[in-house]
């Protein structure tokens, strides 16, 4: 039981302010109009005071709006189910509702006659509505800002929240947020409102930042890196290990990057990395030295908060502050491995939700990261896929709803949006059917979004929200209210969820009687039995759990592969672990995917049969039930897919130290690391543990089944 039955007095303080504020009536005026203080009012408005019921309803009833009046109905409410919702939650009455449902079905399971199977369906029902009441009672959602590098995700993440600032000159506003041609930011930023203006750093363990110097030091020291290609054969365009770690580890240890003028008058570049290099002949010793330049055990701060006396605006302080950490400027802060961005103010206008923005790392080449997929799967999350206009929706964010698509991610419509960035002129620029320039911008949007809603068809995301977004001349407060309204469908897919969920339970707990005896019940059930009864074993698989992981080992860059097998398999941009998991459930979505959607269409064609009225509760309920057991057994696919090799490759340590000796042996990098992971995973003692995997899923599989067929033994001797 999750109740939280008793409200502190600091919270009925605050609402009591907010019912005041709403009425545009000041502390002292409210307070003339009771009779008391304008102290006393405040002491209670901050909790410091507590109030008697009479107090309590003089003063609703001075503030006199319905809301008011409705506080007093809600304080009254005895929650012993659902945790409380807070006194200014939206959804109080709905909430409720749920809550009293919650109790009957509890009273009902408690009657000495209600039998085991009968049970089972109202456990399944409070289960269902606890879930769901969560989902609405989480108020915090996520925006997450996905792109390739250098699309511009930042400069529409600064427009957006008006993290700007002028220069005294009077020229053109500069982002607070470091911008560039991408390769700038350093780790995920985190947005969010807070009290004052602040930065709060989450450090790079010292075991990875001892990997990045180690590859910073092989990168120096190996003058020829020939052997790194992409897929079809050219020389890799990426040069060691990413230029934003690069940058930040050259600060750390102070080996600069200078240009200066020669005796001839032409620039002469020193590189301070590359001069220390040659006192060493080795790349440990040469990485222990940077290590040591870096002063890591000093650089232990994770904080700082602005000062007025500092002598400069809280914008230009944030902005000088997050430059230095980002480029690992700052004396006393190590290397992050993610920054949060504290302002006090909203970041997308006025709403009562609280709402945290993040400019992920941009994508290189390869989409197929782990903490960009997480954002799919979440339903507190909205994840804005960035493209630039001539190429919306963009390869990336394509293959990331492509991805999601063919592992079950469920309602991507509901938590993803695509946001298309023109650049001056494009919009413009395009073509109507009769091969004529459009007259406007909007015209152009409009035309793009129909090639857009065209490539994402076959996906079966069509209809999948697109904005549009000139940073340089469109202003941000409609883009704001599209955001805000794609978080309130996802929300208001809570409340819908919540509202049928209760509905039914209702009818159930109403009618039990009659729901435990009739004919109809047990036809229906017997039915949707059968059809569990014929589908026990898991269909034959084709492919294997690291099929996955070998496509991303010849798209991805030599240096990600490089970098990868230097972690063990645990690279953000190349993860065994990630790819693994992913392979897992790709797997069974295969498999299992086309039984799951055979039961909803023959329950549908069921709800529809004026036969089954009667039982409708009853096979709404199954399919639900069936719905999201499946999308348990998936994640839960996907974790053993995690899971089921990492002891393996650990305790092999031959396997990294051959893929580490490829490095450095001429072209074909990719392909000799590729056949090695090939001839590893097609080894007996991985097959068996592959083969062992699916006994797992199988068994998941099972359970699945048993969790359906429970709900539909109903006994006609009631």
């Amino acid at each position: 039981m999750d109740s939280v039955a008793v409200f502190t007095q600091q919270e009925l303080g605050r609402r009591l302010a907010q019912l005041r504020e709403a009425t545009a009536t000041k502390q002292a005026e409210l307070a003339e109009r009771i009779t008391w203080s304008a102290a006393v009012l405040s002491r209670v408005e901050s909790g410091e005071r507590e109030l008697s019921p009479d107090e309590l309803n003089t003063l609703l009833e001075a503030i006199g709006t319905p809301d008011a009046r409705h506080l007093a109905t809600v304080l009254n409410r005895n929650w012993q189910i659902l945790r409380r919702p807070p006194l200014d939650h939206p959804d109080q009455d709905l909430l409720w509702e749920a809550e009293q449902v919650c109790c009957a079905l509890n009273e009902l399971r408690a009657r000495p006659e209600i039998r085991q199977a009968f049970d089972r369906r109202l456990i399944e029902y409070l289960s269902s509505l606890q879930e769901t009441a969560k989902l609405i009672l989480g108020r915090e959602h996520k925006v997450a800002f996905i792109g390739s590098l250098g699309i511009g995700k930042t400069t529409l993440i600064s427009k957006l929240t008006g993290l700007e600032t002028t220069p005294v000159d009077g020229g053109p506003p500069t982002t607070v947020l470091e911008t560039g041609a991408g390769g700038i930011t350093l780790c995920d930023v985190y947005l969010r409102t807070g009290p004052v203006y602040g930065l709060l750093v989450d450090p790079c363990p010292d075991a990875e930042i001892r990997l990045h110097v180690q590859d910073f030091a092989e990168q120096i020291l190996d003058k020829s890196i020939s052997d790194w290609e992409d897929p079809n054969g050219d020389s890799d365009p990426a040069e060691g290990i990413a230029k934003e770690i690069e940058r930040a580890v050259r600060n750390l240890a102070g080996l600069r990057i200078r240009r200066e003028k020669g005796l001839d008058g032409k620039a002469v570049r020193h590189d301070d990395a590359k001069e220390l290099a040659a006192q060493f002949t080795s790349h440990r010793e040469y990485a222990v030295e940077v290590l040591a330049r870096m002063n890591l055990h000093r650089r232990d701060r994770r904080e700082v908060w602005y000062d007025a006396s500092v002598g400069e605006p809280p914008l230009v302080w944030l902005k000088e502050m997050y430059e230095q950490v980002n480029n690992g400027r700052h004396p006393e802060f190590t290397l992050p491995s993610r920054i949060e961005i504290v302002v006090p103010r909203q970041l997308l206008g006025s709403t009562d939700l609280t709402v945290i923005l993040i400019d992920t790392r941009g994508i290189d080449r390869t989409a197929a990261r782990a903490d960009l997929e997480k954002h799919l799967d979440e339903p507190h999350t909205l994840a804005l896929l960035c493209s630039g206009f001539n190429d919306a929706p963009g390869t990336a964010p394509r293959a990331l709803l492509e991805r999601a698509k063919y592992v079950g991610v469920q309602d991507i419509d509901l938590h993803t949006a695509v946001v298309v960035l023109p650049r001056p002129g494009e919009a413009k620029a395009v073509k109507d059917e009769a091969g004529t320039h459009v007259e406007c911008d909007e015209d152009g949007y409009m035309l793009k979004g129909e090639q857009v809603a065209m490539a994402l068809q076959p996906l079966g995301l069509g209809k999948l929200t697109v904005n549009f977004f000139n940073a340089f001349q469109d202003e941000p407060a409609k883009l704001q209210q599209t955001i805000l309204a794609c978080i309130e469908r996802t929300r208001d897919s809570f409340r819908q969820n919540l509202r049928d969920t209760t509905a039914s339970a209702r009818a159930l707990s109403l009618n039990y009687e009659k729901e435990q005896v009739r004919e109809v019940l047990l036809s229906a059930a017997r039915m949707m039995k059968t059809w569990a009864d014929q589908h026990t074993a898991i269909p034959a698989l084709s492919g294997h759990i690291h099929d996955d992981l070998m496509r991303q080992l010849q798209n991805a860059y030599a240096s990600t592969v490089r970098a990868s097998v230097r972690r063990q398999g645990e690279w953000p941009n190349l993860s065994y672990q990630h790819q693994l998991g992913y392979g897992a459930r790709r797997l069974a979505v295969v498999a299992l995917e086309p039984l799951v959607n055979d039961f909803v269409v023959i329950t549908q064609t069921m709800e529809a049969n004026p036969d089954y009225t009667d039982a409708t509760d009853l096979i709404q309920q199954a399919r639900g039930v069936l719905r999201a057991a499946f999308d348990d057994f998936l994640r839960k696919a996907q974790i053993m897919g995690q899971t089921v090799f990492t002891n393996a490759l650990k305790l092999d340590p031959s396997f990294w130290v051959e893929c580490n000796q490829q490095w450095g042996g001429g072209p074909g990098y990719k392909d000799r690391v590729a056949d090695r992971n090939q001839a590893w995973f097609s080894a007996q003692s991985q097959r068996d543990l592959e083969n062992q995997l699916w006994g797992e899923v199988q068994r998941e599989w099972a359970a699945v089944l048993q969790r359906l067929s429970s709900l539909l033994e109903i006994d006609a001797s009631s």
